[in-house]
């Protein structure tokens, strides 16, 4: 099987990235052992964007670690996702939206090209766990890590990949517990991946 990688951490003045950065290697090394292709991308590093859509191409799974910021995806992978996959809307990645005036009953975000691939998403919190799935939690009033990321799985269904289980840490910079994060993601990625 081809994994990509996709590292999308924005190094800022109080998180250099060194979870992310573990996060990656040990996804990697995860499918290495199993006998997988591990293709990764360091977004902050810069990148090509024909090179990026081949490798959505080539990969048969696509692992995103995120460092959720601001509830959202780094502005600089939000940056990489209007470089390389507006590209990828010109026929590589998908036919537009899917809809054709000569097809009206296709529906919206239907013609993506990469059916049969999945991907998964391991996201980074400050944020505490109990501050998710409780309506009586002030913030997210009872909303999980994948409604807020929903915006993030359509755009993956918009190209035709199919999402796996979200893997989350949470309170990683005031109550970090690192060493059973990274436990806990290399037993979700011996399942996943």
């Amino acid at each position: 099987m081809n994994i990509l990688i996709i590292n999308t951490h924005q190094p800022y003045p109080f998180s250099e990235g060194k979870l992310s950065q573990a996060m990656v290697d040990l996804a990697a090394e995860v499918a290495q052992a199993k006998g997988h292709k591990v293709r990764i991308t360091q977004v902050a590093e810069g990148y090509e964007v024909a090179e990026e859509i081949e490798k959505h191409l080539w990969a048969d799974r696509v692992v995103l670690q995120i460092p959720v910021n601001w509830m959202g995806v780094p502005w600089s992978f939000k940056k990489y996702m209007d470089d390389v996959y507006t590209a990828g809307m010109m026929g590589e990645l998908c036919d537009g939206d899917g809809r054709t005036r000569q097809d009206p009953s296709k529906q919206y975000g239907t013609g993506g090209k990469l059916e049969g691939k999945q991907y998964l998403m391991s996201l980074t919190f400050n944020a505490p766990q109990e501050a998710f799935d409780d309506p009586k939690q002030w913030l997210f009033e009872g909303k999980g890590v994948d409604d807020l990321l929903y915006p993030q799985h359509m755009n993956f269904r918009f190209f035709g990949l199919t999402g796996l289980p979200t893997f989350a840490a949470y309170d990683v910079m005031k109550n970090p517990q690192i060493e059973q994060d990274l436990v806990r993601f290399q037993a979700h990625l011996q399942q996943h991946l």
